[in-house]
């Protein structure tokens, strides 16, 4: 039996939900016996934020032209370290997450150096025109949504589709501790992106214990709706406990790219909250994808608009029993998708793609 795959899995680089997907890789690769060492992009780049603003500081008492470091400089500083600890460890392979703020001439540096460097995507398609421009230059990648592989095998031949996923220790149908959070009528843990302020805003919450959790202060809620924001700094062990204390969970999905554009395909992958919601056993409602279907069939209500959703809201508050009983069936429509199986189709991947080694 050969040795177990050595991997640098590089953490994105930031603290929301696409920090949960490095969690639950890493939890999976090492549940199947691969070896995997860190790279920790977010501290990384608070430690350059801090030095490279502290030395311009220092050095503008004398010169005081010297221009301040920017952004590309900071995320410079805190990336190239990855190519020394991957050569260092002499890992088999550089696993990145999303790779949004990598930077890419770090990685030319890595393939330069006889590195396999390959990316775990998460934020297709709503990043998808930077997701592309990595894809040309990398060995491999994956995608969370399955519209967009075919425009990535345009500019790389191995290419995966890797859907979203539960982590075990996290997503659970009954943690001790859930009696600490609140619990609300309707909760919703995510960003607040102008479509979905819409859609709060056009409903009547009058009556309802709505839970919104994320960043939403100052971004257009209504008045009535401010009061129903309650953190910004939501763990995905928070989240969990969240899903479950509530009796109706909402999963809403983006409609425009990150810089506001409309996107350019239809998606049809379901999102991190999905498996999430699920696996917690939380009963909820969702708009429409071709995988909600595929998954859930008619388990989970689906709506298109705010009207139709605050029908559904309504119905289904008054009816616990049926709540109860449509959420008992979620867990097992999604129990071979939790982070343990997707690292499966990960280390397969990866054996072809270094046939040398192969994961024990």
């Amino acid at each position: 039996m050969s040795r177990p795959i050595r991997i640098l899995l590089a953490h994105p680089g930031c603290a929301w939900s696409v920090s949960d997907v490095f969690d639950g890789l890493d939890y999976g690769l090492k549940a199947n016996g691969a070896h995997v060492e860190h790279y920790r992009l977010d501290t990384r780049i608070e430690a350059s934020t801090n030095a490279l603003n502290a030395l311009w500081r220092m050095r503008k008492k004398t010169q005081p032209d010297l221009a301040r470091p920017n952004q590309v400089d900071i995320i410079y500083h805190a990336s190239v370290g990855i190519l020394e600890m991957a050569l260092r460890l002499r890992v088999d392979v550089v696993l990145v997450v999303s790779a949004m703020f990598l930077h890419p001439d770090v990685v030319l540096m890595m393939k330069q150096a006889g590195l396999k460097v390959v990316v775990l995507f998460t934020e297709s398609p709503y990043d998808h025109d930077k997701e592309m421009a990595m894809a040309k230059i990398v060995d491999g990648c994956w995608t969370n949504e399955r519209k967009c592989v075919e425009s990535f095998r345009t500019v790389n031949p191995n290419v995966g589709y890797l859907p979203h996923a539960w982590h075990p220790l996290k997503h659970q149908t009954q943690i001790p501790g859930d009696d600490a959070f609140e619990a609300h009528d309707v909760v919703f843990v995510g960003s607040g992106f102008p479509e979905r302020i819409a859609f709060f805003n056009a409903i009547d919450w009058s009556g309802i214990n709505l839970g919104l959790y994320g960043t939403w202060k100052g971004l257009g809620l209504n008045k009535r709706l401010q009061s129903c924001v309650r953190g910004a700094q939501v763990s995905n062990e928070m989240a969990s406990a969240l899903y479950r204390r509530a009796k109706i969970g909402l999963n809403l999905y983006r409609t425009r790219t990150s810089d506001r554009q409309r996107l350019s395909v239809v998606p049809e992958s379901l999102s991190p909250r999905a498996y999430e919601l699920a696996a917690c056993g939380s009963f909820h409602l969702s708009e429409p994808r071709a995988e909600v279907r595929e998954v859930f069939g008619d388990v989970v209500p689906t709506f298109t608009t705010a009207q139709e959703a605050a029908a559904l809201i309504r119905l289904w508050l008054a009816n616990e029993p049926e709540r109860v009983r449509v959420a008992a069936q979620l867990p097992v429509l999604v129990a071979e998708a939790s982070w343990v199986e997707r690292a499966k189709t990960v280390l397969g991947d990866l054996s072809r793609l270094l046939p040398q080694q192969a994961a024990a």
